[in-house]
């Protein structure tokens, strides 16, 4: 059975009630959704991902659309939670501000460290976006860890392909240039 089928038959059996159906849609889409909102905003990454699987169940009764669309709406109700909960956020100012943890920080013999580099694959990934202006990352993460295509990016961001594509190669233009000099420079 193709990837297609597969998804047909969980997208059907979610629809019908089935939970083995949205258990289904939910592996296979959970891990990049959760790299999407980690990368985004690290400490409400997990409950914003709760929020959208809740969405998503109490709206696939009226989806219709194949795979790539499932993904495109899941992450538009992504992208809208997380915008609802920084307004939120910005309403409130009662949470202090992420900061750094004695004990994140390696210690100068730590076996894991030296393996590691201290970094994991979601924590370089947000060091990278960090960096860089809130449109390009969102435009990086859609495409890159949400893989979607131009097209869904910019309906999700409510812009045109062109500016998708234009933030894009900005975006990249500018980890191209910071991590060169850095590759030069060490």
């Amino acid at each position: 059975m193709s990837s297609g089928e597969r998804f047909d038959a969980a997208l059907a059996a979610a629809q019908a009630g089935d939970e083995s159906g949205m258990t289904a849609l939910f592996r296979s889409l959970h891990p990049h959704l959760l790299r999407y909102l980690r990368a985004k905003d690290p400490a409400a990454a997990e409950d914003l991902a709760s929020e959208v699987w809740i969405g998503v169940w109490s709206g696939i009764g009226s989806f219709r659309g194949d795979e790539r669309a499932f993904r495109a709406w899941v992450f538009t109700i992504a992208a809208r939670r997380l915008a609802d909960h920084r307004r939120r956020a910005g309403r409130l100012r009662a949470e202090p501000g992420p900061g750094p943890l004695l004990t994140d920080a390696p210690a100068p013999d730590d076996p894991a460290a030296l393996v590691t580099d201290g970094l994991t694959a979601q924590e370089a990934v947000r060091r990278m976006v960090a960096g860089l202006p809130p449109d390009q990352a969102e435009v990086l993460l859609l495409r890159v860890v949400a893989d979607l295509d131009v097209a869904e990016v910019a309906r999700i961001m409510g812009r045109t392909e062109v500016s998708v594509r234009v933030l894009q190669h900005r975006a990249l233009k500018r980890l191209s240039d910071r991590y060169s000099r850095k590759v030069v420079t060490e």
